[in-house]
C-alpha cells in the first residue's frame, strides 16, 4: 500500500496544534519507516480546518481519487467529513 504524509498547523489561536509542522514530519516519518510503509507525497499546510479550501488537502484527496496513493498517515485529526464522503463513495476501503 502507498501512503502520503499530511501535516498540518493551525493558523488559529484557539486550535494550534502543540507539534509544528517540522516536527509533525519528522515523526510521521519514523513511524511509517518504523512500520516499512511506502510513502508516496508529503503534504504540508498551515491552515485552519474549520474552513473550506484546504489546498494541500484536496491535493490529498485527489491522489487518493486517482489511485496514486491508498491511505493517510498524519499526526493530527483530520477533516473527517472529507475523508467520510469518500469512504461513502468507495474510494476509500
Amino acid at each position: 500500500m502507498k501512503y502520503i504524509l499530511y501535516a498540518r498547523k493551525s493558523t488559529e489561536e484557539d486550535d494550534r496544534q502543540v507539534l509544528s509542522i517540522e516536527a509533525q514530519l519528522v515523526e510521521l516519518q519514523e513511524y511509517a519507516a518504523k512500520e516499512k510503509l511506502e510513502i508516496v507525497a508529503s503534504l504540508c499546510e498551515a491552515k485552519t480546518a474549520k474552513e473550506p479550501g484546504r489546498i494541500k488537502f484536496a491535493e490529498m484527496l485527489s491522489l487518493i481519487e486517482r489511485g496514486k496513493a491508498d491511505g493517510i498517515i498524519s499526526w493530527h485529526p483530520l477533516d473527517w467529513r472529507g475523508i467520510a464522503l469518500m469512504v461513502e463513495r468507495l474510494f476509500i476501503l
